[in-house]
């Protein structure tokens, strides 16, 4: 039990039922293996701390930006809790290390894959919610967003669009994205502009607007929808 009290120094967050936080940590491919050791895995706290998660992003996001239109706010919420930005807080506290695997997982890499790291902080999100109430699980969720919150409140909506498509680019070892006017049009007092956003060769997404800046917000945010 000592790697569990090691977890929950690493999660500033201590258990009353560490048999909750260490069911959030067996992966599906470990209890198919081990129905005898670990009969449930992970899933069903997964649901559960998706909720939680979507619901604490959205009262935050709610509560701190006032300005930001419902799509603006929907966005927002999906850049805060998609795969990656939750492998990313799942890297940061080494939380494969931690994770119950089946064997043919575990050779495959299973450690570093992202659905299964964000698998488990969704899972551990659940197990705080359990077993220490929702105002728990709150800090937590924020204590692991804060970063990307502080820059959106620093920055404004419109450049998160494109340090978030760059943040997820560059997580996959790829160029950083360019963007290119491929059109111009209207009178100099009513210009509109659109904009595509590449990695290499490859066209992520495509946006128009009145300015460049908007054109190229724009195409950063349809890039983050389809990835």
């Amino acid at each position: 039990m000592t790697y569990l009290k090691a977890l929950q120094k690493t999660l500033k967050v201590r258990f009353k039922h560490p048999s909750l936080l260490e069911q959030a940590l067996v992966h599906s491919s470990y209890a198919n293996e081990n129905p005898t050791l670990a009969p449930t895995s992970n899933e069903r706290l997964e649901f559960l701390g998706d909720a939680v998660l979507g619901f604490v992003i959205a009262e935050e996001l709610y509560k701190r930006f006032p300005q930001f239109s419902e799509g603006e706010m929907t966005r927002l919420r999906s850049s805060l809790v998609r795969r990656d930005a939750l492998a990313r807080t799942a890297k940061d506290i080494k939380l494969g290390d931690y994770l119950y695997l089946g064997k043919g997982e575990e050779a495959s890499g299973g450690r570093r894959k992202l659905a299964n790291l964000a698998g488990a902080i969704e899972a551990i999100i659940a197990a705080i919610f359990l077993d220490r109430g929702l105002a728990t699980a709150r800090d937590f969720i924020l204590r692991a967003a804060n970063k990307q919150l502080d820059e959106v409140s620093s920055q404004g909506v419109e450049a998160d669009y494109k340090s978030r498509l760059q943040e997820i680019i560059q997580s996959r070892q790829q160029p950083i994205p360019s963007y290119r006017v491929i059109e111009a049009s209207g009178p100099a007092h009513r210009r509109r502009f659109a904009v595509e956003v590449r990695v290499g060769k490859n066209v992520l997404g495509r946006g128009a607007g009145r300015s460049k800046k908007a054109a190229e917000t724009e195409a950063a945010r349809s890039a983050l929808e389809k990835l």
